[in-house]
């Protein structure tokens, strides 16, 4: 078997995840390759969400009685983690929503109802990119709808990275916000940030930066991102589903709208207006996913215990090994770059002329589990012409064998169906 550089203890690491041991159709092994769409949980978040609904369940911030109180810290020392996670210079620019497409919205939403100089209308643009995930893409053409504002997108090149060659006109004096993937979910492509951030910086516009593929997998520094708004989610980086992040500037938190109203988020209320709180309960109206918090400050702890370092070398190591297997697959046709540079650890294919479903069924019955469709990345499938694609996606717990498995699975694929 195929051994990779002594990055990580796989096989002890594996050891936390209970449902890899799983077999699926009466005995196959299971081969879980759909990290993309999610990744498992070990059993030290699934403990800690026990533990919690077990011992301290209770609403937050309102109450005085114990539990009340140990909840709310257990939720506030969440914020603590994901802060320290992701180098942001305050606690109170980490608000949680239930996924990232909400912060996304969030920031959508807030830059439509915003006052000058951060409003969006009909004589502004907002600018993205061809390989956003549709969580990136509708809220913006919503708001574009709602205000007049242009819609415009960087292009793709044939080899699955952005083009850039119109960086200048596509990026304008009237550009507001600027919002883009950091590592595309269906081409695994690691976008240029810096280039992007320097020439929305140069117009004034605002910069969102989806890092949803990218904080399960590589360590994430919102400050040397030098972005304004940063979003991600919980359930693809160890965590549990339903809870997601929104990073935003202290000073523009202060200055934009809410999002939605509610309890918590108000400072005074009367029947004729109401004033609203800092930041971040200012954007968390409601009951707050509290177990939720809980369990992604625990994923954390869990990563941290790894090192993201050591998790990113495991990755891009792993990616060469598949890329360079899948490259030698008779008519498989990789969809993005082609190499493991510049590129995460999510590889979509197609195989000749069978259709993504059919290979995804057929790998399913042998155990091996991969995601099929257009990913939530439609216009990535349209730009190259394919109704949809095979993704394989690995995390720190995938191995060599898991990708020989992968292999092995597409031959008989291809033998299946002559």
């Amino acid at each position: 078997m195929t051994q990779l550089p002594g990055l990580l203890d796989v096989e002890a690491i594996r050891k936390d995840f209970p449902i890899l041991d799983r077999q699926v159709h009466d005995g196959q092994k299971l081969v879980y390759l759909d990290n993309a769409a999610t990744s498992q949980k070990p059993r030290q978040v699934l403990d800690a969400l026990s533990e919690y609904y077990e011992r301290y369940n209770a609403n937050v911030h309102r109450g005085v009685h114990v539990l009340a109180e140990e909840a709310t810290a257990l939720y506030e020392g969440a914020r603590d983690k994901v802060a320290a996670f992701i180098n942001a210079p305050s606690r109170d620019e980490v608000i949680f929503t239930k996924n990232a497409s909400e912060s996304l919205n969030l920031v959508a939403n807030m830059l439509g109802w915003a006052d000058e100089p951060y409003r969006v209308d009909a004589e502004t643009e907002i600018v993205i990119t061809e390989m956003e995930h549709h969580s990136n893409i509708v809220p913006w053409q919503l708001l574009a709808q709602r205000t007049g504002a242009k819609l415009k997108w960087f292009g793709l090149t044939d080899d699955g990275r952005l083009d850039l060659s119109n960086i200048d006109e596509i990026i304008t004096e009237k550009t507001k916000i600027v919002s883009f993937v950091l590592v595309s979910n269906i081409l695994g492509t690691v976008n240029p940030v810096e280039a992007i951030v320097r020439r929305a910086q140069e117009v004034g516009a605002l910069v969102c930066i989806d890092a949803s593929q990218a904080a399960p997998h590589m360590p994430l520094d919102v400050q040397a991102l030098q972005a304004d708004f940063v979003a991600f989610t919980g359930h693809k980086m160890c965590g549990p589903t339903g809870i997601g992040v929104l990073w935003g500037r202290q000073e523009l938190l202060e200055d934009l709208p809410p999002f939605l109203g509610g309890g918590e988020m108000i400072e005074t209320v009367s029947m004729h207006s109401s004033t609203y709180a800092p930041a971040p309960h200012k954007f968390e109206a409601g009951t707050p996913p509290i177990a939720q918090a809980v369990g992604l400050g625990a994923a954390i702890d869990y990563l941290n215990s790894i090192g993201m370092d050591k998790i990113l070398a495991h990755e891009h190591a792993l990616t060469e090994y598949a890329v360079r297997k899948l490259n030698e697959v008779p008519d498989l046709r990789i969809i993005g770059p082609t190499t493991a540079e510049d590129r995460g650890a999510a590889i979509s294919f197609t195989l000749g002329d069978i259709h993504p479903h059919d290979v995804g069924q057929v790998l399913d019955e042998q155990g091996i589990a991969v995601r099929v469709g257009h990913h939530c990345a439609r216009p990535v499938c349209l730009r190259y012409g394919i109704p949809a694609t095979t993704r394989a996606s690995f995390y720190l717990y995938s191995t060599p064998a898991e990708i020989d498995a992968l292999v092995e699975g597409l031959e008989h694929v291809r033998n299946f169906f002559g």
